[in-house]
């Protein structure tokens, strides 16, 4: 006898039946078989459709129930929707199963290859989910045109600073490499990075002949830097990001709204020290010390010299060492010593404490790579 694949199952059959005494399977198998004989033609004589794999193992699961034999018929079939429910009308004209009375009901013909198509959308929903990479064509596109603008990034100079093409008369200087590719992305390409807080001597040269637009993080440390580039180097707006926001964190929009907001760099200092403190120069002006360009290079090349030593150096108003003392200790020291140090040089960045410290000493000029705060009317430089 021919079985039924389970995969070319189409409907399933079930239905209820119940008789009037003591029932075996085989008895309710053969009332199948044996009293729908002829019922439908010999094309769908059921002996015939299961030899031919048209219909499957008939299961039967019964119970005892008093007197009674209550129980569930399964028949599996590969037929065609009218077919299937052809057997199933013939199999309710049973009125007997061995020797007893009985009745059968069809309950439901379930559509196996509904709930196949079912699991099968389910399971595709946690595939989709679970797929690793971009199947979508334009991500891939623009994720092509992001690579092909990335690999357009050149290295400026012996610092080998990131940028674009700054070959206009206008450039953007940023903080960063991901500030550079941030301004890249979003198709604003005359951009160049500092690699740091650091001036580097690049941008120094770059603005005397072009003009330079700064791009500032939102935060202190970004205004800290117009500061420090400020000072250095030729600058002729300022252009800041939202309160809070890193220039790499800016959506293209954001990127080119700030950009569009930029004000002249005086403008921008002079907005930051009024209702604070006198600006930084005037009180610089008042101790008759200026930082000239002279004076700039003997403090660069004291802060090269103690680069590493984790020292600061203090210097009167001649630039003329009076101390060197280890940072850890600078903050205290300020505070004992008995000749006030007009300048001082720190190798690593100067803490609040220090810079508190250095206010109440009457220092003028602190230079170090980072500083902790901005709120104070010394003038902070990073050369």
């Amino acid at each position: 006898m021919a079985k039924i694949s389970p995969v070319s199952i189409k409907y399933m059959i079930h239905a209820n039946f119940s008789a009037e005494g003591a029932l075996e399977k085989p008895d309710v198998i053969g009332a199948i078989f044996g009293q729908t004989e002829g019922l439908l033609g010999a094309e769908l004589e059921m002996r015939e459709l299961q030899k031919e794999g048209k219909i499957g193992r008939i299961e039967v699961e019964l119970h005892k129930e008093g007197k009674k034999t209550v129980g569930v018929i399964k028949i599996p079939t590969a037929l065609d929707q009218s077919e299937t429910t052809l057997i199933a009308a013939a199999i309710e004209t049973i009125e007997r199963i061995g020797p007893c009375d009985s009745q059968i009901s069809v309950e439901r013909i379930e559509d196996v290859r509904g709930s196949k198509r079912d699991y099968i959308v389910e399971r595709a929903k946690k595939l989709m989910q679970e797929i690793h990479g971009k199947t979508d064509s334009r991500e891939i596109s623009a994720e092509i045109k992001d690579s092909a603008k990335i690999a357009g990034i050149k290295e400026y100079g012996e610092n080998k600073l990131p940028s674009g093409d700054i070959s206009g008369n206008e450039i953007i200087v940023v903080e960063g490499r991901a500030d550079v590719l941030a301004l890249i992305r979003n198709g604003v390409n005359n951009v160049i990075g500092m690699n740091g807080t650091k001036l580097p001597d690049e941008i120094r040269e770059l603005g005397k002949e072009k003009e330079i637009t700064l791009f500032i993080d939102g935060d202190r440390g970004g205004k800290l830097i117009a500061q420090n580039v400020s000072d250095n180097a030729n600058i002729k707006y300022i252009a800041v990001a939202p309160d809070g926001k890193e220039v790499e964190e800016l959506a293209g929009k954001e990127i080119l709204m700030a950009l569009r907001k930029k004000i002249p760099a005086r403008e921008f200092l002079s907005a930051r020290n009024d209702g604070k403190r006198e600006p930084i120069q005037t009180k610089i002006e008042q101790e008759h010390f200026q930082i000239d360009e002279i004076n700039k290079d003997k403090l660069k090349k004291i802060s090269t010299e103690i680069e590493g030593s984790e020292k600061a150096v203090l210097l009167d108003s001649s630039l003329n060492e009076i101390k060197s003392v280890s940072v850890k200790v600078l903050s205290g020291f300020l505070n004992r010593i008995r000749e006030k140090p007009i300048v001082i040089v720190i190798d690593g960045t100067a803490t609040k404490p220090i810079i508190i410290s250095a206010e109440e000493a009457g220092c003028r000029v602190i230079v170090a790579k980072n500083f902790a705060t901005t709120d104070t009317s010394i003038k902070l430089m990073s050369l």
